[in-house]
């Protein structure tokens, strides 16, 4: 599991080590990983790494195959978020640093682990997208696309993948209590604490389920906004509340 260190990864690493999970923890803090683990039930390997990485994740899933075998399941929740506005030159880098972490990191987690569970012919692939990838959020144009990216590279992958025991689930949450929201002034509907949403998220993985939104009412609202006209979308949204260019999640 990436993004292991905290919010909804913590959450995630908490509910399954308490259902009897060995885990591989990997995120880039090492020490905020060890003290996770130390606090865990069960045996875990603590694995620190960077996403954007893939030689770093490579290494750090053959360490935990030749510990623990091939994976029942891998969650790739890492993930960045910070305001953006294209008409800024220097925001092209924080475009590039969300999609590499978003986007890029998930390929690069879940890449060494395809060919291991083909051949074993059972697996869960598992990753944490977004509702903000379903429209465009204005000043958040760099984690949207990424997350936009995600949903549908998630896709692709789960029809290639389709029979082969491989099953590709891809979670859409809402609005999380972590704290990458906590920053957020504006008014997040049906916002869901993290330790709630794990248990969620983890019942949608277990039936291989290829869509899930969690929590629920926001699956209804990514229903709205996808079939929404654009104009109507965009007089809403042109007036709606947006990160501060620059606040990181």
């Amino acid at each position: 599991m990436t993004g292991a260190s905290s919010g909804l990864g913590e959450a995630l690493a908490r509910h399954y080590a308490a259902d009897g999970a060995r885990l591989g923890l990997v995120a880039r803090r090492a020490e905020t990983l060890h003290a996770l683990a130390a606090g865990l039930p069960g045996e875990h390997l603590v694995l620190p790494a960077d996403c954007g990485d893939p030689a770093a994740m490579r290494e750090a899933a053959a360490r935990f195959m030749a510990e623990f075998g091939v994976p029942d399941v891998v969650i790739a929740n890492a993930g960045v978020s910070v305001g953006t506005l294209t008409e800024y030159a220097e925001d092209v880098d924080a475009f590039e640093k969300v999609l590499r972490t978003n986007l890029l990191g998930m390929v690069a987690t879940f890449q060494p682990f395809v060919a291991p569970m083909r051949q074993r012919g059972s697996g869960r692939l598992a990753g944490i997208a977004s509702v903000a990838g379903v429209r465009g959020l204005p000043g958040a144009g760099a984690y949207s696309a990424s997350k936009a990216g995600t949903i549908s590279y998630l896709e692709s992958l789960r029809v290639e993948l389709r029979g082969s025991g491989v099953r590709v689930v891809t979670v859409a949450p809402g609005y999380i209590a972590t704290p990458m929201t906590a920053v957020n002034s504006y008014p997040m509907p049906f916002l869901l604490p993290a330790e709630q949403a794990a248990p969620r998220i983890a019942a949608a993985i277990s039936a291989g389920r290829s869509w899930a939104v969690v929590p629920w009412q926001m699956g209804v609202a990514a229903r709205v906004l996808r079939w929404m006209p654009n104009a109507l979308f965009d007089a809403l949204f042109a007036r709606a509340g947006r990160k501060p260019r620059g606040l990181p999640l």
